[in-house]
């Protein structure tokens, strides 16, 4: 009932009407895509409660997988780090680029790298930082930061980027043609993969079996950032470990299809060793996820692979956009990871939901968002970030739901408040805004039910 930081954004979001009717309409379509791509596979629900297991028995085993994953990648030649938190993780990566000089890493898509803080670092400490993903690299052109996990730039209209690329890249004035915009910046690219001393990917999966790491994009950008640098950094959070290639195989088909609607992602790219003469690094982080592990009510967030699919699904995050949320993941699953992450810090966010449960039902991995929304909101009194009006209007309904008399007898009157002007019958402006009273009958049910005014209908009536 009070305006928190999502309800005073999202109110900004949706000043420009057009704009936030293309973010619901945009998102939307990817979600029917969804729908019909898991539709194909007659099996989808049975990998769906598969898929969820598997990820049940990696983080309740991430010791033995973690270990077996670190073993089999050492011996394929790779060299192995472990991260306690984001600065462990930002000295490591300095550390190898330092080592080998590098003035220039090229990245593809990372949310760890985002939530490490990671680029404005390594740019501090004097090296060029190029993100490749197409997205990211508008936002990075842009001095913004990711808006969706999947289509970072998805709030930005093609005519917002062909403005931007006509500054930052100098490409034709008033050309906003996505092909001729995608050519320029792949041209833009080609010279940062050329001349890169070093590539950064992201981990999709890690194969406990075979050591190996798996990196899913639509651009081949991550292929092209480490075939040229003979540096190969990969950065993993420690619940992307997976036991092995019959496990994978149940995520890439569900990755893709829950992610944009296709049917695999274009580029799925093992990396097992280092190139020839190179060298390939893993670094491991934990950053609060063996925390989560010890949280019973919370642990299935760690289920999650990133797909985006609750954002797609969600009536709030469609309507309210990805900078709504005060956590740099948005959506259902940003909502509880920011609270894992600091419970007081991201209450904000926690409203951001109308318990519509569809997050619940598109979730390749069955994590139950919504549920655990609900419970973060049940817990909001103990944090100290109730809403104090909300507990005043709860403590009277609580007193007059248990006083039947005085219950009765408010039922008797409540049709007066049809003749109420509504502002004084709510009283409250956050309620009053985009909601419609119920119009309220003369006599309630249980008077006209005591009175036999109900007509009992027959089975054969109905």
């Amino acid at each position: 009932m009070m305006s928190t930081q999502h309800s005073i954004a999202a109110e900004k979001f949706q000043e420009d009407k057009k704009q936030a009717s293309w973010h619901n309409e945009t998102l939307w379509f990817v979600r029917e895509k969804r729908d019909r791509m898991s539709k194909s596979l007659p099996e989808w629900e049975e990998l769906r409660t598969i898929a969820e297991k598997i990820k049940l028995h990696s983080v309740s085993n991430l010791d033995i997988y973690l270990e077996e994953f670190s073993k089999n990648a050492e011996a394929n030649g790779v060299i192995v780090h472990w991260a306690k938190d984001a600065k462990e993780h930002n000295d490591i990566v300095y550390d190898i680029l330092s080592k080998h000089k590098v003035k220039k890493l090229v990245k593809s898509k990372s949310m760890l790298t985002e939530e490490c803080h990671l680029n404005p670092y390594l740019i501090d400490k004097g090296i060029d930082v190029i993100e490749s993903d197409l997205g990211e690299r508008i936002l990075q052109l842009n001095h913004t930061a990711p808006s969706h996990i999947v289509m970072p730039a998805i709030h930005m209209t093609r005519q917002e980027v062909g403005e931007l690329f006509e500054e930052k890249l100098h490409t034709e004035k008033g050309n906003s043609d996505p092909t001729y915009l995608t050519r320029a910046a792949r041209a833009s690219l080609r010279n940062d993969f050329l001349t890169a001393d070093a590539g950064m990917t992201g981990v999709n999966f890690a194969v406990a079996s075979t050591g190996e790491i798996v990196v899913c994009t639509n651009e081949g950008n991550a292929d092209m950032g480490t075939s040229l640098p003979d540096l190969h950094i990969a950065v993993m959070g420690m619940e992307k470990v997976i036991p092995d290639h019959e496990a994978l195989s149940v995520y890439t088909r569900l990755l893709a299809r829950s992610a944009t609607g296709q049917p695999v992602t274009t580029y799925t790219s093992h990396f097992k060793k280092p190139k020839k003469g190179g060298e390939m690094h893993v670094i491991i982080v934990d950053n609060g996820r063996s925390e989560i592990l010890t949280n019973n009510e919370h642990i299935k967030s760690l289920n999650c692979i990133r797909c985006g699919a609750c954002m797609n699904t969600c009536p709030v995050y469609r309507r309210s956009g990805g900078y709504s949320y005060t956590y740099f993941i948005p959506g259902p699953i940003g909502i509880n990871l920011g609270m894992l992450k600091d419970p007081h810090k991201y209450t904000d966010n926690v409203s951001a939901c109308s318990l519509c449960y569809s997050c619940n039902n598109v979730c390749p991995v069955k994590i139950d968002l919504a549920d655990q929304i609900y419970e973060w909101r049940q817990n909001l009194d103990s944090l100290g970030a109730a809403s104090s009006s909300k507990k005043m209007i709860s403590l009277g309904m609580q007193f007059l739901f248990t006083h039947p008399t005085l219950f009765n007898t408010s039922l008797k009157f409540t049709s007066l408040i049809n003749w109420v002007p509504r502002s004084m019958a709510f009283g409250l402006k956050e309620w009053e805004e985009g909601r419609s009273l119920p119009k309220f009958a003369k006599e309630s049910f249980t008077s006209m039910w005591k009175k036999g005014k109900i007509k009992t209908i027959k089975k054969d009536e109905q």
